[in-house]
């Protein structure tokens, strides 16, 4: 097998800074100047070692540098090394990989990145080969990655030894991030990219929540405020749910954000990683997490959330993170579990098992999670 490999090594920079993207040029710059970490490299990385072990069985195309060339020699492949890149990556350099792994008619092209890099991607190459995302930015919403880089891999692992043989059509979804930081989402469906037809191992698209779900949000909601929210600080994270609980406080929800309420207070709007390790470590932090899956795909954490960082997550006891969705939010799963992503996998092991959802006015269902 021909893999072509392609990382955007500055997807999800900021995410645990609230920055809500990685499109924004004075973002990054402004990521990198205190001192945030490029997440996509090492999240390629983990997806490129479940590679490893096939040896000669798969043959490595990476693109030059920190754009697939480093990963791949980390995870202890010898990649064949396409083209060259600047010391700052652009979107146009993303487009120029992808194109030179179409030419070379790759049986597979993986890429490391998020809902931007895949637009990127599919202006390049359309649907002429098949592809796969490994999971590294902030956003995702599209339907075009695996569910973690592990399964990523992991997938990528078995197409090597049976070959591709079947794909399937899969939504490519981006938001506006400079009409996000607006207060407005702008999600536009840009097209669709055809991947592995391997349910198992990819995430599906967001789905909005319905105007039917009203009633049970605001169900939720009261349940919240009578029995949750009355005790302690509570960081709230993003979502439709979770925004009816604000509202029904008299307050502003964020959009991807999170809040942390305490009382019928607002103590930080929007608040970024460092914030909350700051209140977690506070003598009389006494506080939880409300958190609802994203809809359609079920994650808890790792998506659109990253200020949830595993620091953060580690240090808030477990039976104080408190999931909340509809009823009609669960069933659309389908049966699949709800997911956590946090980049930590010994975390994701410990939050994997099942969890108690509430999904209305003191009625809970418990729903298994997987790491």
């Amino acid at each position: 097998m021909r893999l072509g490999l392609v990382v955007n090594p500055i997807a999800g920079m900021g995410g645990r800074l609230a920055f809500k993207g990685s499109d924004d040029v004075a973002l990054v710059a402004a990521a990198r100047e205190r001192g945030e970490l490029a997440v996509a490299p090492a999240r390629a990385t983990e997806a490129l070692l479940r590679l490893t072990a096939l040896g000669g069985d798969v043959e490595v195309l990476a693109y030059a540098g920190a754009m697939g060339e480093d990963e791949a020699r980390s995870a202890q492949l010898a990649p064949t090394v396409l083209g060259s890149t600047g010391s700052v990556t652009t979107a146009q350099d993303t487009r120029t990989a992808a194109a030179a792994m179409a030419e070379r008619e790759v049986d597979l092209l993986l890429f490391a990145g998020g809902d931007g890099t895949a637009v990127d991607v599919l202006e390049a190459i359309g649907d002429r080969i098949p592809v796969l995302g490994i999971p590294a930015g902030v956003k995702m919403h599209s339907a075009v990655f695996a569910v973690n880089p592990r399964s990523a891999g992991e997938l990528a692992a078995t197409l090597a030894q049976e070959g591709v043989r079947s794909v399937r059509r899969a939504e490519v979804m981006d938001v506006d991030e400079a009409l996000l930081r607006t207060g407005a989402v702008s999600a536009r469906l840009h097209g669709f990219l055809n991947v592995p037809d391997a349910r198992r191992h990819l995430q599906s698209a967001k789905a909005r929540s319905l105007g039917s779900e009203a009633a049970a949000q605001d169900a939720i909601a009261h349940h919240l405020l009578d029995h949750v929210l009355a005790d302690g600080t509570w960081l709230i994270g993003p979502g439709t749910t979770t925004g009816v609980v604000l509202a029904r406080l008299g307050l502003e929800k964020t959009l991807l954000g999170v809040d942390v309420v305490r009382g019928r207070r607002c103590q930080i709007a929007d608040a970024d990683e460092r914030s909350l390790l700051e209140l977690l470590r506070t003598p009389d932090w006494d506080g939880g997490i409300v958190v609802t899956p994203v809809g359609g795909q079920g994650f808890l954490f790792g998506r659109g959330n990253q200020q949830f960082s595993a620091r953060v997550i580690e240090q808030v006891d477990r039976k104080r993170i408190v999931v909340v969705s509809t009823e009609a939010k669960i069933a659309r799963l389908g049966g699949a579990p709800l997911r956590v992503d946090t980049g930590d996998p010994a975390l994701d092991a410990s939050l994997a098992g099942y969890t108690r959802v509430v999904v209305g006015y003191n009625r809970e269902i418990v729903y298994p999670v997987a790491g």
